[in-house]
């Protein structure tokens, strides 16, 4: 049903620098089980030229033209429809992580994302395109903030719940607020 839509976010991101249109990594998922996300590539090829993980912000200087309106509006995660056929992902649940990420608020170390509070409770559901860190925090809250919300979420877990979310979700991305340091909804 999407699939035209594909072809034309595909064709806008190819044209701009001729480079890959989907970008592939490697993410923690349920029960600590490692899979490969795929998603429209939205940043310059060499966004992370020193192997060294950094989490997006908003208007991050390394996405590209086409890419600031898909992380904007979340069409970059379109592609993780498949990781969620494939069952590593579903709808709603915490974001799915690497194991390792720049703290965006930190000392600017690179500290495993084990090392949180949280982090392993967080594996016992598979991630989701969208949850409640997502919807109700700035792009830009600390990485302890967000993993309380997905605990939260867990705990409460249901299908209203998750209604809830994922009606919030066509709200945000219709607004384009997905990468917004400020209230989404």
């Amino acid at each position: 049903m999407s699939f035209p839509l594909w072809l034309l976010i595909g064709f806008f991101i190819w044209v701009e620098d001729f480079g890959p249109v989907f970008f592939c990594q490697e993410r923690v998922g349920k029960n600590g089980r490692y899979f490969k996300t795929i998603k429209f590539r939205s940043m310059r090829v060499d966004a992370e030229k020193d192997n060294i993980p950094v989490q997006a912000s908003e208007d991050d200087p390394r996405n590209t033209r086409i890419g600031k309106l898909l992380r904007k509006t979340a069409m970059d995660e379109l592609p993780q429809l498949i990781n969620i056929l494939k069952g590593d992902m579903s709808f709603v649940g915490p974001r799915a992580l690497r194991e390792e990420e720049k703290d965006v608020n930190g000392s600017g170390r690179v500290i495993p994302l084990k090392d949180f509070s949280g982090f392993k409770e967080r594996q016992r559901v598979r991630p989701g395109l969208t949850g409640l860190a997502q919807i109700y925090l700035p792009a830009d809250a600390l990485r302890k903030e967000k993993f309380q919300y997905d605990l939260q979420y867990i705990e409460q877990q249901n299908l209203w719940l998750d209604l809830k979310l994922m009606f919030f979700s066509f709200w945000i991305t219709f607004r384009a607020k997905w990468e917004s340091v400020e209230k989404k909804v």
